[in-house]
Parts: structure tokens; C-alpha cells; sequence
């Protein structure tokens, strides 16, 4: 699995052999099956994880009691309850496997001194929560200015390599939909 990390680093940031294995000695590796949880609503979500195969989502449970999908990581990708992450308190979130995965993790402290230790991969981090805030940004944005059917396309577009991997009720989740709504789309697609 680290070997999957390491090639992931290497395209991005340029490493020493001694910064790979000081971060390799702080990582924990994990098989998770499919429909596993690896954060439950409740738990404080004390980890850095980086999905070296398969496909997790996060997920929230609304005041009505409905599942929203928040987002989808895959490999290569990283997931976490952020708010739970920087504050410590319990998660709203959940986050499960969609199918079987295999995790590298990191404990919070031990992250933290990676990236003390190693001022390139703070630098990489720091970089990678600021493009998430713009995804996120646009994201909220589609979400309040866009048709169901225009969300569904967008859809389609930015994640063209999870979109048949994705149980129908958790794409019209993560849209915002119906799965009626979704499922009328799917039938009956807009030219555009």
C-alpha cells in the first residue's frame, strides 16, 4: 500500500529517501471491506487518510433524518471529517467504503509532526486543502444555481472514473436529489 503513496508523492513533490521512510514509519496500513465505516457519527475523527484503492464517501445524516452524501474519494484521494479532525469534538459524519478499500493512515499528532519534520510536505497539504476549498466552493455553488439535470452532467464530467461505481441513491444524495428525479434524468437526458 505505501508503495501506491510513494508513487503518488513522487509525482507531485520531490522527496528524500530518509523523508519517505520517516513517513512510512508513522503510517498505519488498513483493508476495509465494502459497507465498512471507518468513521461513525459520534467518533472524533482523529486521522489523515489516504485511499490507496477503492472508493469511500462521507456522509451526513439531515434534521429529517435523510443520508447526504457530502463527497467521494477514490484512490489517490484523501478523506476525513474536517471540522471533527481540527476541533476534536464528536463527527456528524459518517465515512464508508463503497467498495473494498485499502487506507494508509496517519494519527493526528503523528501528521502533525511529519509536517513539522518535513517543510515540502506541508507545503503539498497546504496546497491540497486550498484546491479543495475552491472544488467545495464551486460545488455549493452548483448545488444553489444549477437544474437537477445540470448537476447530474456536471457530475458526469468532474468524476467520469467513479460515476459507474456509484450506487444510483447515493449519486441523487450527493446531488441533492431524488432518486426519482435522478432516475427521470438518466432516462430522459437534455441535449445540450
Amino acid at each position: 500500500m505505501f508503495d501506491n503513496f510513494e508513487k503518488y508523492l513522487s509525482e507531485r513533490i520531490t522527496l528524500t529517501n530518509g523523508e519517505f521512510s520517516l513517513i512510512q514509519s508513522f503510517s498505519k496500513e488498513k483493508k476495509i471491506a465494502k459497507r465498512e465505516f471507518i468513521l461513525r457519527q459520534g467518533e472524533i475523527c482523529g486521522d489523515a487518510t489516504f485511499i490507496a484503492k477503492g472508493l469511500l464517501r462521507l456522509s451526513r445524516t439531515d434534521h429529517k433524518g435523510n443520508e447526504r452524501t457530502l463527497r467521494f474519494a477514490t484512490e489517490n484521494g484523501w478523506i476525513s471529517d474536517r471540522e471533527s479532525y481540527l476541533t476534536g469534538r464528536p463527527s456528524n459524519c459518517n465515512i464508508e467504503a463503497i467498495e473494498n478499500s485499502e487506507v494508509l493512515f496517519w494519527g493526528k499528532e503523528d501528521f502533525r509532526h511529519l509536517l513539522g519534520q518535513i517543510p515540502v510536505l506541508k507545503r503539498f497539504m497546504k496546497d491540497l486543502m486550498e484546491k479543495s476549498q475552491v472544488v467545495n466552493q464551486n460545488r455549493i455553488f452548483t448545488s444553489i444555481s444549477s437544474s437537477a439535470e445540470e448537476k447530474y452532467l456536471q457530475f458526469i464530467e468532474n468524476h467520469p472514473t467513479i460515476f459507474n461505481r456509484l450506487p444510483l441513491h447515493m449519486i441523487a444524495s450527493y446531488l441533492g436529489v431524488t432518486r426519482e428525479t435522478l432516475s427521470r434524468i438518466r432516462r430522459y437526458p437534455v441535449n445540450k
